[in-house]
């Protein structure tokens, strides 16, 4: 490159400065030396080399002591670049009729290291004026310009709003510069998280060059403009028994550390901190809610609902009643919605809610009314009827041959509750074949059976006693070798009202028939009667002769 028509070598500080001698070596050269010239132009000489003798010789220059090498091409090297190498230096080949000169200018560059924001601010105040930083860039050479950036776009001085200082320092001892700009700014709400930085901008050996700072966020304080208010947890479906949990807050910064709440029944506002917590609420606790700063200048309100459930069964508990009654059962339900209602009996679903008019044996079971309050998990209730259905024993009892024609079983049907004991008792000559067998209990009933092979005829005696009354009944059997006629036994329920249904048939069907009879009967009697009146027109006068004759044969009749 050149510097005004001259020769210039760029160096960078700290790094070896190499001048090449930019003449031609001529014919005779005796010697080649290099000065640098001072600034009122007086050259000082630093280092010569013979072309005949081949030994160089540097001249006493403190500010180049062992940094200088001469080649033999007459190439000037300079070690360790200083600032001060900046200067004119001149390459001279002499000869016995000549001296031959070039001139080269030096020129040294400094990279500065990489700005910082120093002297931050703790926070920035809206409306206000302040000290954000100063942005400090050192050992620059030559000096380079800093600009301050927000957000990645350059920030503009602008009076009252952006105030922008800028200075340089060198140190005399290496002739480096320290830049360092300060900036005064007023911020805004729109300047949180806003990023500032600062570039220096600086010349190097290749040309222009810039550095960034690391990015700096400032914690912006603004005032409250709104308080809003929450409920904790978040839920529609806050109910008796929960912990409720208040929490006012204003979207300033820094926030506001204390509020007031008004509470329903409460005059006055209750001092707090941003939460306010009510334990175990009930339903009156139901309402609007309110906040407010200490100053009662800005105010949010909510709406809380506390949901409940009540549940009264009548009657509940264990109820005990006898066979035949009537128990009216109601469950009813209070709530702050609607709620759900359904029945089970031992853990099975009911289709509908239990009415007993005249309550039987299978009647009896645990009964739970339960209900759930729709939307709002975790809010049901029940309660439990444990019904007793007692009844005093009854018996019947039914007799038949077996197919071996060897024995005869005898049932007792027995009903009641608490479960009968029974016994079994024989008047006469025979045999118990085998021991009572017992059928399952179920629904207050269940049958117990003997086998016997009578040999005359005798009594049975089935007892059915519990703890309402004892019950006896006797049933006569034929000896084995009589016959007589069996009775069926009793079936289960299901079998029973099977046999009811038939039975009901063969009734009707012989209804009918004695009713076409009768029918029949009433026709034949007015078809002879209307036939014996016209015959009496006919024979009317024979009819008295013969009248006489049968009355005659009667009356003989009657005596004889």
């Amino acid at each position: 490159p050149l510097a005004l028509g001259l020769y210039t070598v760029n160096a960078v500080y700290g790094d070896t400065i190499t001048m090449p001698c930019r003449l031609e070596v001529p014919d005779g050269l005796m010697f080649g030396k290099w000065k640098y010239e001072m600034p009122n132009g007086s050259p000082v000489f630093i280092a010569f080399r013979s072309s005949t003798k081949k030994n160089v010789q540097y001249d006493d220059v403190p500010d180049y002591k062992d940094r200088l090498s001469l080649s033999e091409n007459y190439t000037l090297s300079i070690k360790n670049a200083r600032i001060s190498d900046e200067k004119r230096f001149v390459c001279m080949l002499v000869t016995e009729d000549d001296v031959s000169e070039e001139p080269t200018i030096v020129k040294v560059f400094k990279q500065p290291s990489q700005p910082e924001i120093l002297h931050q601010a703790d926070f920035l105040e809206t409306e206000k004026l302040q000290m954000l930083g100063e942005c400090v860039a050192r050992d620059s050479y030559p000096e380079g310009n800093v600009t301050w950036y927000k957000n990645g776009r350059v920030l503009q001085p602008m009076e009252e709003v952006a105030v922008i200082n800028f200075q340089k320092i060198v140190d005399k001892s290496t002739g480096l510069f320290t830049m360092t700009s300060s900036l005064q700014y007023m911020p805004t709400k729109e300047d949180v998280n806003a990023k500032f930085a600062c570039v220096v901008t600086y010349y190097g050996p290749s040309g222009q060059k810039t550095i960034e700072s690391e990015p700096v966020v400032f914690n912006v304080h603004y005032p409250t403009e709104k308080v809003t208010i929450q409920v904790l947890p978040q839920s529609n479906a806050i109910k008796e028994g929960d912990n409720i949990t208040l929490k006012c807050s204003g979207n300033g910064n820094p926030p506001p550390q204390e509020f007031l709440f008004y509470i329903p029944g409460e005059a006055e506002g209750i001092r707090s901190s941003d939460t306010y917590i009510m334990t175990d609420v009930r339903r009156n606790a139901t309402g609007e809610y309110k906040c407010s700063l200490t100053d009662r200048s800005m105010m949010d309100s909510t709406t809380i609902t506390v949901h409940y459930l009540d549940l009264q069964l009548t009657p509940s508990g264990e109820v005990t009643k006898q066979i035949g009654e009537a128990l009216p059962v109601s469950c009813t339900i209070s709530s702050s919605r609607n709620a759900t209602v359904f029945w089970s009996k031992d853990n099975t679903r009911m289709p509908t809610s239990p009415s007993f008019s005249s309550l039987q044996y299978q009647d009896a079971g645990n009964y739970i009314c339960a209900t759930t309050l729709q939307g709002i998990e975790g809010l049901q209730k029940r309660k439990t009827l444990k019904l007793i259905v007692e009844g005093k024993p009854q018996i019947k009892m039914t007799k038949k041959t077996n197919t071996n024609k060897m024995s005869k079983t005898i049932i007792c049907h027995v009903e009641g509750f608490p479960k009968p004991a029974v016994q079994w008792t024989v008047t006469g000559s025979g045999s118990i074949i085998n021991k009572a067998k017992e059928t399952r209990y179920v629904n207050g009933k269940f049958s117990s059976k003997i086998v016997i092979a009578p040999e005359e005829n005798v009594t049975l005696t089935c007892i059915a006693e519990n703890q309402l009354e004892r019950t006896v009944t006797s049933l006569n059997v034929s000896a084995i070798s009589i016959p007589e006629y069996d009775e069926p036994e009793d079936r289960n329920d299901d079998n029973s009202e099977k046999v009811n249904d038939q039975a009901k048939l063969i009734v009707g069907i012989v209804v009918g028939l004695l009713l076409a009879a009768l029918v029949a009967g009433v026709v034949y009697w007015l078809y002879v009667k209307k036939s014996k009146t016209a015959s009496k027109h006919v024979d009317k006068d024979l009819g008295n002769i013969e009248e006489n004759k049968k009355l005659e044969e009667n009356n003989h009749k009657s005596e004889t």
